[in-house]
């Protein structure tokens, strides 16, 4: 490979644009499609990086700013960097700050050279520019960093009606103080502002790649925005598509839109990146989003719902999500998915752990509840990108919807047995 990040593609589909591959790292490879646990704070919540590695995950993803500011990334580095700090010693992936400037809107002022953060530690001022972005990340020492972006909202206040409550604090900011209700009467302009955000993320994705100081050692991709907008998805993805990056990842993503905006954003811009490098769908998702990007030729992703779900009593299986506080799973002997081969799941020598206990554990705040159904979170991703892995090889797509009815679609609780 040229450089610190090779990709072989190993296999396409006939059906579709979906592809499998091996990523190669300084730290080892990682098989494609791939599902990246997110260890926030050099930790994935609640379990060792053991029981991590033993679902299945060949690489996770740390948070840049929340590295940043605590414990810092000079001490990290002091440390070993953060595969030895945090005793992870496959692939690592850190993001770059650009999306806490969208989800800590209300704390944070976006301009044409950086960001602008309020420490969420101690309520210092904390500048983040391009060039301060990778130079965090060049202490830290993960495998992969990511360019630091401008992540504008995907939705038009003006024509939409938000689904998330975040949209009002983000549209305040990037239009002038005004509240979203007064935007949509006069000062914000979101073709404008896309058009900015693209704009922008050239800019600083040019300015990163002449900061990365450690070039031969870790690999720095880019990002492309353009919200819900397709042409200005297009003229997003060829400009940094052309920049000289060794993967490229699709951002602006799920902070919003409807899955089905998801689908048709991730289905138009996937295939304009370029075809011999990883592409990376940054936070997403549930089943279905992962099902149709895959199918439309994405190659990792990340998200935060199997262990947030896990540590509120949310199990993910193929039919649906339980949830493991309702009462009628007090009596309940089963395990959380028969055919599970997770440590929650799997018979040991006194048996499984049962939906009954696990409903105990959650209700007696006891910390091993969200312990086994974070595991079982874990592994139940893995084995989903495991079979299209092996799906993608076969074209057998119609088998694979069969075992996991709950990729065509957010499927509803499955009842107790």
């Amino acid at each position: 490979m040229n450089g610190p990040i090779g990709f072989e593609i190993r296999a396409r589909s006939g059906v579709c644009n979906a592809r499998t591959g091996v990523v190669s790292t300084p730290h080892g490879t990682f098989q494609t499609p791939a599902f990246m646990p997110v260890g926030t704070k050099g930790t994935v919540k609640g379990i060792l990086p053991a029981q991590v590695e033993a679902t299945g995950a060949e690489i996770l993803l740390n948070n840049t700013y929340h590295l940043l500011v605590r414990p810092g990334p000079e001490l990290v580095s002091k440390m070993g960097g953060v595969h030895k700090f945090m005793n992870w010693h496959r692939p690592i992936l850190t993001d770059s700050g650009g999306y806490q400037a969208y989800s800590l809107s209300d704390t944070n002022k976006v301009d044409d050279d950086g960001v602008t953060f309020k420490s969420i530690v101690d309520g210092s001022t904390i500048r983040l520019t391009p060039e301060r972005a990778v130079e965090v990340q060049n202490l830290l020492g993960p495998d992969i960093l990511m360019a630091l972006d401008d992540c504008p909202p995907s939705i038009d206040p003006n024509v939409e009606r938000p689904s998330q409550a975040r949209l009002e604090s983000v549209v305040k900011r990037d239009s002038g103080g005004l509240s979203a209700r007064g935007a949509r009467r006069s000062a914000y302009d979101h073709i404008a502002r896309l058009d900015l955000a693209n704009e922008r993320t050239v800019r600083w994705l040019e300015r990163c790649i002449r900061a990365h100081q450690r070039k031969g050692d870790q690999g720095l991709f880019g990002i492309v925005q353009g919200g819900t907008d397709l042409d200005r998805r297009r003229w997003s993805a060829e400009r940094i598509g052309a920049l000289d990056c060794p993967g490229f990842a699709i951002g602006g993503v799920a902070v919003g839109e409807s899955a089905d905006d998801i689908a048709r954003i991730v289905r138009f811009t996937a295939p304009l990146l370029p075809d011999s490098k990883p592409r990376y769908l940054m936070g997403v998702g549930y089943e279905r989003d992962l099902y149709e990007a895959v199918r439309a030729g994405v190659d990792m992703f990340d998200c935060v719902l199997p262990t947030r779900n896990g540590r509120n009593a949310n199990a993910f299986t193929t039919n649906g999500q339980l949830r493991l506080r309702n009462a009628k799973y007090a009596d309940d002997p089963s395990p959380i998915e028969v055919g599970c081969d997770c440590d929650a799941c799997t018979p040991g020598p006194n048996g499984h752990f049962s939906r009954g206990y696990l409903r105990h554990l959650f209700m007696a705040d006891e910390m091993l509840g969200p312990m086994l159904v974070t595991i079982h979170n874990l592994r139940h991703f893995q084995r989903f990108m495991a079979d299209l892995r092996q799906t993608i090889a076969s074209d057998h797509w119609s088998t694979f919807t069969t075992r996991w009815p709950v990729a065509l679609g957010r499927a509803p609780e499955i009842p107790s047995k």
